[in-house]
């Protein structure tokens, strides 16, 4: 498979921006990490059933209809850069958010550090996936929830093309606030480009210091079309 050039193209993102983005809105949207090439060649793993350790019907858990699957080891060569190169610049992030909340211990600098930990756990099945929704189908507004070893942030890098391979099928974040009405947002992404959200939570800061902000996300229905996208976790699953 064709790999980008991980290391170059993560380098060369504003990273200061973006963790200004995730700290006072709560997410951050990236310039291109994938081009069409690598966008099409990730599709057209999709039914294929090699690499692949699972296929999920979110609507089991009453999350909606659509399906996605879970790479198997050793991922993709451009999914396994992206997710460490990513990783070591949002751990500071991470530990930062750790800091804030009161939340002991810290991220390792590295990634194969952090899935050592998972692994030591019995958390050794990889996160990244492909999520498909076709017309009609969407994604409920969930939260992510782990009992082991977890990083708090995680990405979506936008596979196919807005109104041409799909249409509708906006990522949907929002925030549930203390004592307040919940905020949200609707997200468009360009092909090849990435979100990064939280998993769960993010530090806010009000009048007595740091507090938790809920986080949920989904899919609006896609209205024509499909939809394919990449998801990222940085923590491995049991």
């Amino acid at each position: 498979m064709k790999t980008l050039d991980a290391p170059n193209t993560v380098a060369a993102w504003n990273w200061s921006a973006l963790s200004t983005s995730l700290d006072n809105v709560g997410y951050a949207i990236t310039p291109p990490a994938l081009s069409p090439a690598d966008c099409a060649e990730l599709i057209s793993l999709y039914d294929r059933p090699e690499p692949w350790r699972s296929r999920i019907e979110p609507d089991r858990y009453r999350l909606g209809p659509g399906e996605y699957q879970h790479f198997e080891d050793p991922l993709p060569d451009t999914v396994a850069m992206l997710r460490r190169e990513c990783y070591e610049r949002l751990a500071p992030l991470a530990n930062s958010w750790r800091d804030k909340l009161g939340i002991p211990g810290s991220f390792p600098a590295h990634i194969d550090e952090f899935l050592a930990t998972c692994h030591d756990v019995g958390q050794a099945n990889p996160t990244p996936l492909v999520m498909r929704h076709r017309a009609q189908e969407y994604n409920c507004l969930h939260q992510d929830s782990h009992e082991g070893p977890a990083f708090p942030l995680q990405l979506m890098v936008m596979l196919s093309r807005p109104n041409k391979d799909y249409t509708g099928g906006e990522f949907l974040l929002v925030e549930n606030l203390p004592r307040a009405q919940s905020r949200g947002r609707a997200v468009v992404l360009k092909q090849g480009q990435t979100v990064i959200w939280p998993t769960g939570y993010r530090p806010g800061t009000g009048n007595r210091g740091h507090y938790r902000i809920g986080v949920r996300y989904g899919i609006s229905t896609v209205h024509t079309g499909t939809r394919h996208a990449l998801g990222v976790n940085f923590h491995d699953t049991a």
